[in-house]
């Protein structure tokens, strides 16, 4: 186990100095961004010579620059904002519960506010670069009885105010639409391609989404508007002129002018966030290659097999690391002879084994959780008890293990492993496993549905459910597809489980009125929540929550299906084809696996990929690619051995069904 200094040394060598590295490419861009915006606010069909020469003489004025000194530092605050809240696996709700859940989650709230601030930072640089009307909040005027006065300027307060509600949209959306997953390309791209043909999206995400925006914002001012020009007026002791129309209403809210100057501050300031937001996806993505072996000891733990080992670590190096994998095993014949070579001394092959292991042991949890899925889906979202899980194992299951044993030894679990199950805890967890948060609704939570608390609690002996059903009345079960459930399940009865007795003291204590009060409300709400629908799970986003790290096993499996190609001709030691058994039985069962969960109905629905936001949504069709690259990885084994696989000692149910990719039939 190596330190924490050392388990850190990517977030502090690579990462950070690439997000820091988009942070200035940003900064470099703000200025031409910054023109385009001034000639566009201020542009002028009847005098464009004027209005050019305009521009460039603000382009050099002392606002200008302070105002771009401070869009530079909303810029830095946005870069670290997208270097702390960033994933690579998505957190995706199940249910609209755990969406709200989400929204209203204190570090989302912290978010919210500093992104309201910076809204409000860059409306009111905005509004100096437009000048006119906009240039000031208060200005001097005139009572009616000819004193001096300052009155509030009504159009720079509802540009201000915009600007903190684009703020505080982008940061909820941003949660809605997963802003801050950052995805790999399976096309390897230069940055500058790859920024080049983001561009267009870019330009046309900020357009939409900030006529989007204002429009909402138009319908809140329009009602509420006057709560925050009164408490502007109060606080800064400034008066409402009776000559103009006030904004918050129909004659005021219908200029076009201020439509436009809306419009076009608000798409200003989420295009340089959203800027800053591809640029930091860009570098953080781009491929890192990891030595396969060090001949010095302190660079060790910065080699791939030990990268690929380490369980304390940031979840971009094992994607990155995973990635290189998946590279170094199609393009790079040298770094594969690392990889197939024998230790000296010793003759042994570390790298190998320790590569094959970590593959197929995220194969195994994958397929783990699959089978968890099914049994869960097939019992109707029944929480199956330890001794029926423990003591009888699906053959897929048995499979895994007995095909993998080999290669793996015992290690605590993964940090990128995902729960067995979206629904209950895991089978193969036991009672200590964690919920699959966010995936699933906390049982605990007071916002659990009381349906769903039923369907996991214990069944006690004195409960009419206990044993067999005998009233006509009550409808039995048919057997479900793919459930390991017992016989007794299947026949409508459940295994006995020991009932809770209550000890003497709590049955004489009795709950205060206050306690009494609190725990009718409580019903009243949790009621409310399973009548709305509020706390339903979602077919759809409980297969893409299944599949959200389905990239590591992606390059796992390119990466062991291009290795074991290679072997054919470059192994010269035979190390891979010692294990050649154990890699095709776990791709077999991970197949069968798979095609059981796409027997599903919502599983293969594909989902449509929405081209208006700016949020990535790879994550939906994860389970597509999965399977492709499965198959593929599959077929290719089996068409570069060919007949030899015949050799190949494995059940003969994973022959008969290597037969059928033998023959092309799969």
């Amino acid at each position: 186990m190596f330190s924490t200094e050392q388990s850190c040394w990517f977030v502090r060598k690579v990462i950070c100095w690439r997000a820091a590295a988009s942070i200035a490419w940003a900064v470099l861009l703000l200025p031409p961004i910054t023109a385009v915006f001034i000639i566009l606010s201020r542009f002028s069909f009847l005098h464009p010579i004027h209005t050019i020469s305009e521009c460039l003489s603000l382009l050099t004025s002392a606002s200008a620059i302070f105002s771009f000194i401070l869009l530079c530092g909303v810029i830095l605050m946005v870069g670290f904002l997208n270097l702390e809240y960033y994933t690579v696996i998505p957190t995706i709700a199940c249910s609209k519960i755990a969406l709200l859940g989400q929204l209203l989650h204190p570090r989302q709230f912290v978010s919210s506010v500093v992104h309201c601030i910076m809204g409000i930072i860059v409306a009111w640089c905005c509004a100096i670069t437009i000048g006119g009307r906009y240039e000031t909040l208060g200005y001097p005027c005139i009572q009616s009885d000819g004193s001096p006065q300052m009155c509030l300027n009504e159009y720079q307060l509802i540009l201000l105010l915009a600007g903190a509600f684009v703020g505080f949209s982008h940061s909820l959306l941003g949660v809605i639409h997963n802003m801050n997953y950052v995805s790999f390309h399976t096309v390897q791209q230069y940055k500058y391609l790859r920024f080049k043909g983001s561009l267009p999206l870019v330009v046309k995400c900020s357009a939409i989404q900030a006529l989007y925006s204002i429009r909402n914002y138009i319908v809140v001012y329009f009602f509420l508007g006057y709560i925050p020009r009164a408490w502007i007026c109060k606080t800064l002791n400034l008066h409402l002129t009776s000559s103009a129309h006030p904004l918050d209403s129909i004659a005021g809210l219908l200029d076009l002018s201020l439509f436009y100057h809306l419009w076009i501050s608000a798409t200003f300031l989420l295009f340089t966030w959203y800027i800053t937001l591809l640029l930091f996806r860009i570098f953080v993505t781009e491929v890192y290659s990891f030595p396969v072996q060090s001949s010095f000891t302190e660079d060790a733990h910065q080699c791939l097999p030990k990268v690929l080992l380490t369980d304390k670590q940031p979840m971009i190096l094992k994607f990155l690391a995973l990635q290189d994998l998946a590279l170094l095993s199609q393009h790079s014949p040298s770094r594969r002879c690392e990889v197939f070579s024998l230790s000296q001394p010793g003759g042994h092959p570390h790298n190998w084994n320790a590569i094959s292991g970590e593959c197929l042991s995220l194969l195994a949890d994958l397929t783990q959780r699959l089978v968890a899925y099914h049994d869960t889906v097939a019992t109707n979202g029944r929480a199956k008890s330890l001794s029926t899980g423990s003591e009888r194992k699906t053959s897929s299951e048995t499979s895994v293990t007995s095909g993998t044993e080999d290669l793996m030894s015992p290690r605590p679990t993964l940090l990128m492993k995902t729960p067995a199950s979206v629904f209950a805890r895991s089978i193969v967890g036991g009672p200590q496993s964690p919920l699959t948060a966010p995936f699933t609704p906390d049982l605990d939570s007071p916002f659990a549905s009381p349906a769903l608390r039923r369907l996991t609690a214990p069944v006690e002996q004195c409960s009419p459910w206990h044993g067999t059903v005998q009233s006509p009345h009550i409808m039995r079960r048919a057997p479900k597809l793919w459930s390991t459930s017992t016989d007794s399940q299947v026949n409508g009865s459940f295994p006995p489980s020991p009932a809770s007795v209550p000890s003497p003291k709590q049955e004489a204590s009795k709950p205060s009125l206050l306690a009494q009060f609190l725990q009718n409300r409580k019903e009243q709400v949790l009621h409310f929540v399973t009548d709305q629908n509020y706390n339903v799970i979602l077919p759809e986003a409980s297969s893409q929550a299944l599949f959200a790290d389905s990239q590591a096993h992606i390059w796992a499996l390119e990466g062991l299906s291009y290795l074991v190609q290679a072997s054919f001709s470059e192994d010269h030691f035979g190390v891979v084809q010692t294990a050649l058994p154990s890699i095709l039985s776990c791709m077999l069962v991970l197949q069968e696996a798979v095609d059981r969960h796409f027997k599903l109905p919502h599983a293969s629905s594909k989902p449509v990929r929405s081209t208006s936001s700016i949020g990535d949504s790879t994550y939906k069709t994860l389970r597509f690619a999965l399977r492709a690259t499965l198959k593929t990885a599959i077929y290719r084994i089996t068409t570069t051995f060919g007949d030899h696989l015949n050799a190949v000692q494995m059940s003969a149910e994973h022959r008969k069904r290597l037969q059928q990719f033998l023959e092309y039939k799969e």
